[in-house]
């Protein structure tokens, strides 16, 4: 009974230790492949752009207005 307990508890110890060795050593592998990214600087906020609305201006006189024909 106590042999089977310690096997158990020794089993566990293994799978959990080698499942962690795994992923660090994944992590490692992924870390020395790829190279450093470079500083990211921020970028200066571009200069607004300003537009000019020009207001237009009323007619004073209107033209008769225009007849208009479909083709059929």
């Amino acid at each position: 009974m106590f042999k089977g307990l310690l096997y158990l508890f020794l089993t566990f110890l293994f799978c959990f230790i080698l499942v962690h060795l795994i992923k660090l050593a994944y992590i490692g592998i992924v870390s020395v492949k790829k190279p450093p990214e470079p500083e990211k600087k921020p970028e200066p906020k571009p200069e607004p752009v300003y537009y000019i609305v020009e207001k237009k201006r009323t007619k004073k006189s209107y033209s008769n207005p225009k007849e208009i024909e479909f083709k059929k």
